[in-house]
């Protein structure tokens, strides 16, 4: 088995209008397709990030919350590539989105920060 890259991300908004507009107005990226699904009551919206991979934004009547703390089990967090962390969370704190501070990865001695989507889903940015 050969597996080429990760094709896609799905995020479930608790409220979507809100978080369409984080994810588009506010980090930047491009709608590639929305669409209702009216047999679900539910909206999805494709994202393009950087031109080549999507996140899908969806929205479901009634979604439970989901536990989310640092060393839960399941999917952790969702990073994004950056050339330079400090000032692309200079720009979000601009926007009124609060980043923790910036940290170095022991490992590879690379720069990175946390910050939150409207539901708390942990987002990072981590520079090449």
């Amino acid at each position: 088995m050969k597996l080429n890259r990760i094709h896609h991300v799905a995020i479930i908004a608790s409220d979507y209008e809100r978080s369409k507009r984080f994810y588009v107005e506010l980090l930047g990226l491009e709608v590639v397709a929305e669409t209702y699904r009216r047999e679900r009551d539910s909206w999805k919206l494709d994202l393009a990030v950087g031109g080549s991979y999507q996140i899908e934004l969806f929205s479901f009547p009634e979604a439970p919350e989901r536990p989310s703390y640092p060393e839960a089990r399941g999917l952790r967090h969702l990073a994004f590539e950056v050339d330079d962390v400090e000032s692309t969370a200079a720009e979000l704190r601009e926007k009124g989105i609060a980043t923790e501070p910036i940290r170095v990865d022991p490992l590879t001695g690379k720069k990175f920060v946390f910050f939150a989507d409207p539901d708390g889903l942990p987002l990072e940015l981590y520079e090449i």
